[in-house]
């Protein structure tokens, strides 16, 4: 049966730097794909300016046109200062988003990161899909962002524990660095974890621990078998 996926992300980028082998997944089962996203991801910075916001915006483009999947509409809310808005306006923003999409499956961020605008988002996709009669959404799945999961710590943020390892191929990680390349003023050198060396390292951890060669991991908060 054909999903309609939806993933909801904090700033361009997270799309790939998370489920990019897994996108290309769903778009090769036939699915369709929508990413919207919350920020801009660059107006936090110092010295932020327009020519750096078109520049995200283009690396998005590629990063999309590399992995298949359809950029949803956006919106514009202040990069890291996800805190300073009311819960509510947040909420409405990916209702909007769940009524015009009508997904099957939500991708989301996992509420064990460092960064604050990843927890919001988190808590608003589970209060905009909360259950109700006739949901057409039945499955939230809660993604890893390397340099933001692996900078929480348990006793602060929770922990992120995988219940989902999807498995990639070669051309299909491959196809993620591709994208991911595309936003190379994001990457870092190694031995930061948003290098490509260590984003192929937890590639094969992931993999390693379920028997794989290469997977990226998943925690399945809900799951409706109708």
């Amino acid at each position: 049966m054909k999903d309609i996926v939806l993933v909801i992300v904090a700033h361009p980028d997270d799309e790939s730097l998370s489920m990019g082998g897994t996108i290309i997944k769903h778009i090769n089962r036939g699915d369709d794909v929508f990413v919207i996203s919350m920020t801009n991801g660059i107006s936090a910075r110092d010295n932020s300016n327009i020519k750096e916001v078109i520049q995200r915006k283009n690396s998005s483009i590629e990063a999309a046109s590399i992995l298949g999947f359809t950029w949803g509409e956006c919106f514009d809310f202040n990069d890291n200062q996800m805190d300073v808005y009311p819960l509510l306006e947040i909420v409405k923003s990916i209702e909007k988003a769940k009524n015009k999409y009508c997904p099957t499956i939500v991708y989301t961020h996992s509420t064990a990161d460092l960064n604050v605008d990843h927890r919001i988002i988190t808590n608003a996709v589970l209060t905009a899909f909360r259950p109700q009669p006739n949901e057409k959404c039945r499955e939230i799945r809660l993604f890893e962002i390397p340099s933001a999961t692996d900078y929480g710590n348990y006793s602060i943020t929770g922990t992120f524990i995988p219940n989902l390892f999807i498995s990639l191929s070669e051309k299909q990680f491959e196809l993620k660095i591709k994208a991911l390349k595309a936003y190379k003023n994001e990457l870092r050198e190694y031995p930061h974890s948003r290098s490509l060396e260590s984003i192929k390292f937890l590639a094969k951890l992931r993999g390693s621990q379920v028997g794989l060669n290469m997977a990226e991991a998943y925690e399945i908060i809900r799951k409706i078998d109708i």
